[in-house]
C-alpha cells in the first residue's frame, strides 16, 4: 500500500514542477521576442526621414543666370539658358500677364516649386536682386529687381531673344541686363515663321 501511494504522491509535486518550468520558459521566450522588435521599431523611424531628405533635395531648384545672347548683350536667363523678359506693364510686381488672358500660353511664368523659397542666383546674377511675388494662379512667381521674369515661346533654344521688344498683353516685353533693368536700345532679329502650338505670338 505505502509504494503504490508514493508515486501519488510524488505526482502533484512533480507536476508543479513541470508547470514551472514552462512559464519559465514562455517569459523567456517573450523575452526575446520583445528586444527582437525593439531594433526593428528603431531601424524604421530613420526611413521616413530619409525619404524626406531625398525628396526635398530632389527638387530642381530655380538658377537665374547671365548669359551673352546675340542681339541684345548679356542679359538674364533661366537654368536651362533660356532668355528671360520683363513685361514694362508690370513695373512694381503688378501682373498683368495671367493664365486667364492667354499670356502664359506665349510668355511662361518663372515659378518656384511648391517646397522651395526661393530662386538661386547662378554666374553673373545678384542675389540680393532675387524675390518672388504671388501670381494669379497662386504660385510664387520669381522676380528680377522686382521684375516678374518670363521666357518666350517663340525662342526655340537658348541664344536666341525673338521676344525683344514686342508689343502686346499691355505692355513691351524687354530682356534685363544683370542690374535687372529692361534692355530697350537694341532688338533682336523676329522670327520667320510663328510657333505651331499658339499660331502666334499673341498679338
Amino acid at each position: 500500500m505505502s509504494t503504490t501511494a508514493h508515486p501519488r504522491l510524488r505526482s502533484p509535486a512533480h507536476r508543479l514542477l513541470g508547470g514551472s518550468l514552462l512559464l519559465g520558459a514562455t517569459i523567456t521566450v517573450a523575452a526575446c521576442g520583445s528586444s527582437a522588435t525593439t531594433p526593428s521599431g528603431s531601424g524604421s523611424s530613420p526611413s521616413p526621414g530619409g525619404a524626406g531628405s531625398a525628396g526635398s533635395s530632389s527638387s530642381p531648384a530655380v538658377t537665374i543666370s547671365a548669359r551673352s545672347v546675340p542681339g541684345v548683350g548679356t542679359v538674364l536667363v533661366d537654368g536651362h539658358g533660356q532668355t528671360l523678359y520683363l513685361l514694362t506693364s508690370e513695373k512694381g510686381g503688378r501682373i498683368t500677364c495671367t493664365a486667364s488672358n492667354g499670356c502664359t500660353k506665349v510668355w511662361p511664368e518663372i515659378t518656384l516649386p511648391a517646397d522651395t523659397t526661393a530662386a538661386k542666383a547662378g554666374s553673373g546674377a545678384e542675389s540680393a536682386l532675387l524675390g518672388t511675388v504671388k501670381g494669379a494662379s497662386g504660385s510664387m512667381e520669381v522676380t528680377y529687381n522686382g521684375w516678374p521674369l518670363y521666357t518666350f515661346t517663340g525662342d526655340s533654344g537658348p541664344g536666341m531673344a525673338h521676344g525683344q521688344g514686342l508689343t502686346t498683353f499691355g505692355g513691351t516685353w524687354y530682356v534685363l541686363n544683370t542690374s535687372g533693368d529692361p534692355v530697350t536700345s537694341s532688338r533682336a532679329v523676329q522670327p520667320s515663321s510663328t510657333p505651331s502650338s499658339t499660331g502666334g505670338y499673341g498679338y
